[in-house]
């Protein structure tokens, strides 16, 4: 093999291994993300401190569940007050859809951002929603840690309550409650066959 021909072979392998980390580079920084694709769209409604729904392409309402946090219940302390906040910031306006997952109740999981504005990060910021560590597993998890933090010291929002309960607490405290009501329901409806059994005899 004459000298030239090194030279071309070399330059081969040199642009194909720069192509390969340029591609494995890509696809790190998508994965470390946590973001596959982004798409446009405009808010038209607002659920609650963590869910909003927008339209797509002008036809298509999609259901998005914010990434990485979770905003007190509409019966919760606090919950009306989130739900408004985060109508302050996105309702009526165009938004980009940074999708991560899709949720097991169908929901487009996403983080949001409105004129370059992080609100996923905003509402944790300004102290209307928790950190959802459960969930919240890409590298900016850390960085809405520390806005948590500073919410939470400078007692903003649902942190200016002494001993705000999260979300996932009052969720499961409200299964429990309506478990032992289902079961008073159907200790009275036993009761009524018993009543009726006994006045028929």
């Amino acid at each position: 093999m004459d000298r030239d021909s090194m030279h071309i072979n070399q330059g081969i392998v040199f642009m194909t291994r720069f192509v390969v980390r340029g591609l494995l580079f890509a696809v790190m920084f998508v994965a470390l993300s946590g973001s596959c694709w982004a798409w446009t769209a405009k808010v038209v409604g607002i659920s609650d401190g963590d869910t909003l729904t927008v339209l797509r392409s002008g036809r298509e309402q999609v259901k998005i569940r914010l990434y990485g946090i979770d905003a007190p219940e509409s019966d919760q302390p606090h919950g009306q007050a989130s739900r408004k906040h985060l109508s302050s910031l996105v309702f009526g306006k165009n938004v980009d859809v940074l999708v991560v997952s899709t949720d097991r109740y169908g929901r487009t999981v996403a983080r949001i951002h409105v004129k370059g504005r992080d609100v996923n990060a905003a509402q944790i910021q300004d102290g209307y929603a928790w950190l959802y560590r459960a969930y919240c597993k890409t590298r900016i998890c850390t960085a809405w840690a520390v806005l948590e933090s500073r919410a939470r010291a400078d007692r903003k929002g649902l942190w200016a309550d002494d001993e705000p309960v999260a979300p996932w607490k009052w969720r499961k405290a409200g299964k429990k409650a309506r478990s032992w009501i289902d079961d008073l329901i159907e200790l009275e409806r036993l009761a009524r066959r018993i009543l009726r059994l006994i006045s028929s005899w």
